[in-house]
Protein backbone atom coordinates (compact mmCIF):
# COMPACT_ATOMS: atom_id res chain seq x y z
CA UNK A 1 0.00 0.00 0.00
CA UNK A 2 1.09 3.56 -0.57
CA UNK A 3 2.68 5.40 2.32
CA UNK A 4 0.84 8.11 4.27
CA UNK A 5 3.12 10.65 2.61
CA UNK A 6 2.17 9.41 -0.88
CA UNK A 7 -1.52 9.55 0.05
CA UNK A 8 -1.15 13.09 1.41
CA UNK A 9 0.72 14.17 -1.73
CA UNK A 10 -1.99 12.70 -3.95
CA UNK A 11 -4.73 14.40 -1.91
CA UNK A 12 -2.86 17.69 -2.34
CA UNK A 13 -2.81 17.17 -6.12
CA UNK A 14 -6.59 16.61 -6.01
CA UNK A 15 -7.16 19.74 -3.91
CA UNK A 16 -5.04 21.75 -6.38
CA UNK A 17 -7.22 20.69 -9.33
CA UNK A 18 -5.24 17.73 -10.59
CA UNK A 19 -6.47 14.52 -12.20
CA UNK A 20 -5.18 11.31 -10.65
CA UNK A 21 -5.29 7.56 -11.18
CA UNK A 22 -5.60 5.16 -8.26
CA UNK A 23 -6.41 1.49 -7.63
CA UNK A 24 -9.94 0.61 -6.54
CA UNK A 25 -11.68 -2.62 -5.60
CA UNK A 26 -11.69 -4.11 -9.13
CA UNK A 27 -10.14 -1.70 -11.65
CA UNK A 28 -7.99 1.41 -11.72
CA UNK A 29 -9.90 4.64 -11.37
CA UNK A 30 -9.51 8.23 -12.48
CA UNK A 31 -10.36 10.87 -9.92
CA UNK A 32 -10.42 14.56 -9.18
CA UNK A 33 -12.13 17.13 -6.96
CA UNK A 34 -15.85 16.99 -7.85
CA UNK A 35 -16.24 20.71 -7.03
CA UNK A 36 -13.51 21.75 -9.49
CA UNK A 37 -15.23 22.23 -12.85
CA UNK A 38 -11.96 22.52 -14.79
CA UNK A 39 -10.61 19.27 -13.29
CA UNK A 40 -13.83 17.38 -14.00
CA UNK A 41 -14.00 18.51 -17.62
CA UNK A 42 -10.34 17.58 -18.06
CA UNK A 43 -11.05 14.10 -16.66
CA UNK A 44 -14.06 13.76 -18.97
CA UNK A 45 -11.91 14.76 -21.96
CA UNK A 46 -9.29 12.14 -21.03
CA UNK A 47 -12.00 9.49 -20.87
CA UNK A 48 -13.80 10.84 -23.94
CA UNK A 49 -16.96 10.69 -21.80
CA UNK A 50 -19.88 13.08 -22.35
CA UNK A 51 -20.84 15.19 -19.33
CA UNK A 52 -24.54 14.30 -19.62
CA UNK A 53 -23.83 10.73 -18.42
CA UNK A 54 -22.81 11.88 -14.91
CA UNK A 55 -20.05 10.54 -12.69
CA UNK A 56 -19.66 8.42 -9.56
CA UNK A 57 -18.42 9.98 -6.32
CA UNK A 58 -16.52 7.82 -3.85
CA UNK A 59 -15.94 8.50 -0.16
CA UNK A 60 -14.08 6.88 2.69
CA UNK A 61 -17.09 6.94 5.03
CA UNK A 62 -20.83 7.47 4.83
CA UNK A 63 -20.45 10.65 6.90
CA UNK A 64 -18.60 12.30 4.02
CA UNK A 65 -21.91 12.22 2.12
CA UNK A 66 -24.03 13.56 5.00
CA UNK A 67 -24.78 16.78 3.10
CA UNK A 68 -26.62 14.65 0.53
CA UNK A 69 -28.13 12.09 2.90
CA UNK A 70 -29.43 14.12 5.86
CA UNK A 71 -32.95 14.60 4.52
CA UNK A 72 -33.44 11.10 3.14
CA UNK A 73 -36.10 8.82 4.60
CA UNK A 74 -34.75 6.58 7.38
CA UNK A 75 -35.40 3.43 5.34
CA UNK A 76 -33.17 4.73 2.53
CA UNK A 77 -30.41 5.78 4.93
CA UNK A 78 -30.53 2.31 6.49
CA UNK A 79 -30.30 0.70 3.03
CA UNK A 80 -27.11 2.69 2.42
CA UNK A 81 -25.67 1.98 5.86
CA UNK A 82 -26.29 -1.75 5.44
CA UNK A 83 -24.35 -1.85 2.15
CA UNK A 84 -21.42 0.50 2.86
CA UNK A 85 -18.51 0.33 2.87
CA UNK A 86 -18.46 -2.09 0.00
CA UNK A 87 -18.94 -2.67 -3.73
CA UNK A 88 -22.31 -0.93 -3.86
CA UNK A 89 -22.96 2.25 -5.81
CA UNK A 90 -26.32 3.88 -5.21
CA UNK A 91 -28.17 6.43 -7.32
CA UNK A 92 -29.24 8.96 -4.69
CA UNK A 93 -31.45 12.04 -5.27
CA UNK A 94 -29.10 15.05 -5.31
CA UNK A 95 -31.70 17.80 -4.73
CA UNK A 96 -29.57 20.28 -6.74
CA UNK A 97 -26.77 20.07 -4.14
CA UNK A 98 -24.15 19.06 -6.72
CA UNK A 99 -23.01 20.73 -9.94
CA UNK A 100 -24.29 19.53 -13.30
CA UNK A 101 -20.79 18.47 -14.35
CA UNK A 102 -21.16 15.67 -11.74
CA UNK A 103 -24.86 14.80 -12.06
CA UNK A 104 -25.17 15.14 -15.83
CA UNK A 105 -28.76 15.07 -16.96
CA UNK A 106 -29.91 13.05 -13.95
CA UNK A 107 -31.90 13.92 -10.82
CA UNK A 108 -29.71 11.50 -8.87
CA UNK A 109 -25.99 11.09 -8.28
CA UNK A 110 -24.01 7.84 -8.08
CA UNK A 111 -22.39 7.41 -4.64
CA UNK A 112 -20.13 4.70 -3.23
CA UNK A 113 -18.32 4.31 0.08
CA UNK A 114 -15.27 2.21 -0.69
CA UNK A 115 -13.94 -0.61 1.43
CA UNK A 116 -10.53 -0.40 -0.30
CA UNK A 117 -8.06 0.82 2.37
CA UNK A 118 -6.14 3.03 -0.07
CA UNK A 119 -9.31 4.70 -1.40
CA UNK A 120 -10.54 5.23 2.16
CA UNK A 121 -7.26 6.84 3.17
CA UNK A 122 -7.21 9.05 0.09
CA UNK A 123 -10.79 10.22 0.71
CA UNK A 124 -10.03 10.91 4.39
CA UNK A 125 -7.38 13.35 3.16
CA UNK A 126 -9.08 14.78 0.06
CA UNK A 127 -12.79 14.37 0.79
CA UNK A 128 -15.10 12.60 -1.66
CA UNK A 129 -13.61 12.36 -5.13
CA UNK A 130 -14.76 11.44 -8.62
CA UNK A 131 -14.39 7.72 -9.27
CA UNK A 132 -14.59 6.54 -12.86
CA UNK A 133 -12.78 3.68 -14.53
CA UNK A 134 -9.35 4.52 -15.95
CA UNK A 135 -9.96 3.93 -19.63
CA UNK A 136 -10.93 5.88 -22.71
CA UNK A 137 -14.54 5.29 -23.77
CA UNK A 138 -15.00 1.93 -25.44
CA UNK A 139 -11.70 0.48 -24.18
CA UNK A 140 -11.34 -2.14 -21.42
CA UNK A 141 -10.96 -0.82 -17.87
CA UNK A 142 -7.35 -0.67 -16.72
CA UNK A 143 -6.46 -3.48 -14.34
CA UNK A 144 -2.79 -2.50 -14.01
CA UNK A 145 -0.73 0.63 -13.55
CA UNK A 146 1.00 -0.17 -16.84
CA UNK A 147 -2.35 -0.10 -18.68
CA UNK A 148 -3.19 3.27 -17.04
CA UNK A 149 0.11 4.67 -18.28
CA UNK A 150 -0.44 3.20 -21.77
CA UNK A 151 -3.87 4.83 -21.96
CA UNK A 152 -2.96 8.22 -20.53
CA UNK A 153 0.84 8.54 -20.90
CA UNK A 154 1.83 11.77 -19.13
CA UNK A 155 -1.65 13.36 -19.13
CA UNK A 156 -2.28 12.61 -15.43
CA UNK A 157 -0.99 14.74 -12.59
CA UNK A 158 -0.38 11.80 -10.25
CA UNK A 159 -0.66 8.01 -10.21
CA UNK A 160 -1.09 6.61 -6.71
CA UNK A 161 0.52 3.19 -6.66
CA UNK A 162 -1.06 0.23 -4.95
CA UNK A 163 -2.87 -3.04 -5.48
CA UNK A 164 -6.40 -3.56 -6.70
CA UNK A 165 -8.85 -4.83 -4.11
CA UNK A 166 -9.27 -8.28 -5.65
CA UNK A 167 -12.82 -8.01 -6.98
CA UNK A 168 -13.46 -9.24 -10.51
CA UNK A 169 -16.12 -6.67 -11.47
CA UNK A 170 -16.84 -3.00 -10.80
CA UNK A 171 -19.44 -2.17 -8.18
CA UNK A 172 -23.11 -3.00 -8.44
CA UNK A 173 -25.20 0.11 -9.24
CA UNK A 174 -28.74 0.36 -7.86
CA UNK A 175 -31.37 3.07 -7.67
CA UNK A 176 -31.98 3.99 -4.03
CA UNK A 177 -35.62 4.92 -4.61
CA UNK A 178 -36.70 1.73 -6.38
CA UNK A 179 -33.97 -0.75 -5.45
CA UNK A 180 -33.67 -1.56 -9.19
CA UNK A 181 -30.30 -2.89 -10.36
CA UNK A 182 -28.90 -0.53 -13.02
CA UNK A 183 -25.55 -2.33 -13.50
CA UNK A 184 -24.93 -5.81 -12.10
CA UNK A 185 -21.58 -6.48 -10.45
Amino acid sequence: MASNWQIQQTAQVVRQGGVIAYPTEAVWGLGCDPWNETAVYRLLALKERPVHKGLILVAGSMEQFDFLLDDLPDIWRQRLADSWPGPNTWLVPHRELLPEWITGEHDSVALRVSDHPLVQALCREAGPIVSTSANPAGRPSARSRLRVEQYFHDQLDKVLGGALGGRKNPSLIRDLRSGEVIRPS
